[in-house]
């Protein structure tokens, strides 16, 4: 009898219009470890280091050197929307 391959879902990454606007204001260098770092939420959509935002189910920052990505993950549907991409002290 085979055994069947499990694969894991990549999740898809969307933008709310606003994030990506922010992430195109950004330094270049910047703009790429953003990148990056929203690159890897398709397998892996809590890394270590992870914040979970209190008062909201689905929302979630990760930290990029001096810069944070605000997401919402929708395990349902396989989706990720990045919400704000803004310096540690604009993004709250």
């Amino acid at each position: 009898m085979q055994q069947k391959k499990t694969t894991l879902a990549e999740y898809g990454i969307a933008f709310r219009e606003s994030a990506a606007k922010e992430l195109r204001g950004l330094p270049l260098i910047v703009v790429l470890r953003v990148e990056e770092a929203i690159e890897r939420l398709r397998q892996m959509p809590r890394p270590v280091g992870v914040r979970k935002l209190r008062g909201h189910s689905h929302t979630y920052r990760v930290r990029v050197g001096d810069y944070r990505v605000v997401y919402e993950i929708f395990d349902e549907l396989y989706q990720i929307i990045v919400v704000k991409v803004r310096h540690r002290k604009d993004v709250y």
